[in-house]
């Protein structure tokens, strides 16, 4: 009966000590089994949800993360540190909008105006500078629609405020007719003496360069040089019925008028009241092996333009950068 007793006695003790073992083990299988039931990706999520430092595509793996489409300020102030690579020095997002640092001052994208800091709040006192998509070539010509012709008919009548001036002001560094006429150098083009920012002189002579080496093959090229007239390029002045500067003021722009113009109309406000009306072949046009080279170094034509000017041309690598289109130099 003692052995009896006396072994039941230790097997108590031996199961008090086993018990919370046996309890913790069982715990264990129970949370690893709850885990399991969550699964893998739940646990991920939380912790992605927890913590912001985590990889943003680990919450779902099926849920592709999509970039997000750089604003038209982005565009804009990237184009001008490509096209003016040795004034427009950066661009970064500062105090709520896009800016560029042009030399020792930032202009602020401001819907277009580009501004300088102190009169961003003015911006609606202007008129955006006009950053547009220019085609790669010539667009079909279409007849317009009855909208466009009301909107061409109405131009005439409405006075907008003039275009903000101050980045190409500080561009250029010409803010007024005598700044102006300081920046400007007179040189020959094509058998012409033209006057022209110094800052577009090395471009022109590439582009002259170019299209005499094209008239030595293609009779059309080697035609319409010889039937320039005359050129024009700085004059301080506004656009034709506005009271934007024109680009001419910097002497960026260049007019190139021919000899003859074959009874063809060159350009909007000179071709009467229907002057919408005009397709390409009524229109006179140098050859597209021009526009070409032009464009290849920084010039977007007017011909390309709804509102033509088919003999002019002008200094605007931003345009053409914004538009996808490759330059052959970039200084």
């Amino acid at each position: 009966m003692y052995h009896y007793l006396r072994g039941f006695y230790l097997s108590a003790n031996v199961l008090k000590c086993l018990v919370p073992s046996l309890i913790f083990i069982a715990l264990c299988l129970i949370f690893v089994t709850g885990l399991g039931g969550l699964g893998v990706e739940s646990i991920r999520y939380n912790a992605a949800s927890e913590n912001n430092s985590l990889p943003s595509d680990v919450n779902d793996e099926n849920t592709a993360v999509i970039p997000e489409e750089p604003s038209m300020a982005e565009k804009v102030t990237r184009a001008l540190v490509e096209a003016y690579p040795r004034r427009v020095l950066r661009t970064e997002f500062r105090d709520g909008d896009w800016a560029v640092l042009l030399r020792d001052t930032w202009f602020y994208y401001a819907e277009g105006r580009l501004l300088p800091e102190e009169i961003r709040h003015r911006a609606l006192e202007f008129r955006p500078v006009g950053f547009y998509q220019y085609p790669k070539d010539l667009p079909e010509w279409k007849h317009p629609t009855d909208e466009q012709i009301s909107r061409y008919r109405a131009m005439g009548d409405t006075v907008q405020p003039a275009r903000a001036n101050y980045f190409f002001d500080a561009l250029y560094r010409a803010s007024s007719h005598s700044e102006a006429d300081q920046r400007v150098k007179t040189i020959r083009f094509l058998g012409n003496s033209i006057t022209v920012h110094y800052a577009i002189i090395e471009d022109l002579v590439l582009v002259e360069e170019a299209i005499r080496a094209a008239a030595r093959t293609s009779l059309q090229v080697g035609n319409w040089v010889q039937n320039i007239g005359s050129m024009e390029s700085w004059h301080w002045r506004d656009v034709a019925g506005t009271q934007s500067r024109s680009f001419h003021s910097y002497g960026i722009a260049l007019d190139i008028l021919p000899r003859s113009y074959q009874r063809k109309q060159v350009y909007w406000r000179w071709a009467g009241s229907e002057w919408w009306n005009i397709p390409y072949e009524d229109r006179y046009q140098p050859p597209d092996a021009v526009v070409k080279i032009f464009e290849a170094h920084g010039f977007v034509w007017g011909g390309k333009w709804a509102i033509y000017d088919t003999i002019h041309f002008e200094y605007r690598p931003d345009v053409l950068l914004l538009s996808g289109i490759n330059l052959t130099t970039m200084r």
